[in-house]
């Protein structure tokens, strides 16, 4: 079987904008990698239902959100783009159901919402801001929103490193929102990307800057209330290390956190409850700068996108247990920054 996957990148070296990758399922090997959209910095991308791409770009000192559609021959072409002053966001999700584009930007601290035009396309952005004071590490200088999506009952939930905080709002159809419930994180920690647990009752936070996973539960309600922290940098690491990407595996009930520094995907066995993690192995991923991962729609294998080293590795889950093991580790992935399956 053959599955395909999108690789969102930076463009500083030799990249030329977002690509495609063919996953054989059976041969187990990773093949055909194919630029979509020659574009600047398209570093993360989303996809509707309909197979429109929405992904950042950026343009001569400005930033923005793409559209792109698929036509007959399955070719790309550019639906329209939006440009605002300043830095691009950093991550975009799709709201099917209202037909939103959410986008949070990390340098100007700013949570963006984007209604769709007729023909697909993206309008103007409606921002918001976080006005909360920020963290004691060095990188919390100001609030920096670094992930923003859809709860399983509709909410949209966003962390912010800067702060250290998560947010949850309400949004209405026209793309409104109003203040849920904001989760103070201890001092320090960074929030960068979570997952919710396929049950809904529990949120897995990766601390970027503390280097951790936070157990959450999440209330109906829409507060969060903490469970447990677990940190990811072995006690013998004395270099550079930090959190970034976060998938959990229903097949196996597994969780998998990449750590860049270290280099390293860990897998941890999650209680049939959600509450509690069992680290269970600690693997290279094999790269430098492990920025992003995805599990493929089978449940048994792990692509990993390496964004300094320009590599994508491929591992095994096994059924079992989740635990992983390598596959491959040479195939030619540039400037990766994300791996979605499409």
């Amino acid at each position: 079987m053959i599955e395909t996957f999108l690789l969102g990148t930076y463009t500083k070296k030799n990249s030329e904008g977002i690509y495609r990758v063919e996953l054989d399922t059976e041969k187990k090997q990773l093949q055909n990698l194919q630029l979509l959209a020659k574009e600047s910095n398209p570093t993360y991308l989303t996809t509707a239902q309909d197979g429109t791409i929405y992904a950042v770009y950026d343009q001569e000192r400005m930033g923005g959100i793409a559209a792109y559609a698929p036509d007959e021959n399955g070719d790309y072409q550019v639906i329209n783009k939006v440009l605002e002053t300043g830095a691009p966001v950093c991550y975009v999700a799709f709201d099917e159901d209202r037909q939103l584009v959410y986008g949070a930007n990390y340098h100007k601290g700013e949570l963006n919402v984007y209604a769709l035009n007729d023909d697909h396309g993206v309008g103007p952005a409606t921002s918001f801001y976080h006005r909360d004071p920020v963290g004691p590490h060095e990188n919390q200088d100001a609030p920096h929103i670094h992930y923003t999506d859809l709860t399983p009952d509709g909410r949209l939930i966003v962390c912010d490193l800067g702060t250290d905080q998560v947010y949850l709002y309400d949004v209405e159809d026209s793309g409104l929102i109003s203040t849920r419930s904001i989760y103070k994180a201890q001092p320090g920690t960074g929030p960068r990307h979570l997952i919710f647990n396929p049950n809904g009752k529990y949120v897995y936070l990766v601390g970027e800057l503390d280097c951790s996973v936070s157990v959450l539960e999440y209330k109906e309600s829409g507060d969060l209330v903490f469970v447990e922290k677990y940190f990811t940098t072995p006690e013998d690491w004395t270099e550079f290390n930090s959190g970034a990407a976060i998938r959990f595996n229903e097949k196996t009930n597994t969780l998998y956190v990449s750590n860049r520094g270290t280099n390293t995907l860990l897998v941890y066995k999650v209680t049939d409850d959600g509450r509690t993690l069992d680290l269970i192995q600690r693997i290279s991923t094999s790269g430098d700068f492990p920025r992003d991962f995805n599990i493929d729609p089978s449940g048994q294998f792990i692509v990993v996108g390496h964004q300094f080293s320009d590599t994508l590795s491929l591992f095994e889950i096994n059924a079992e247990d989740g635990t992983l093991s390598l596959l491959d580790d040479t195939f030619y992935g540039p400037e990766t920054v994300c791996v979605y399956f499409e």
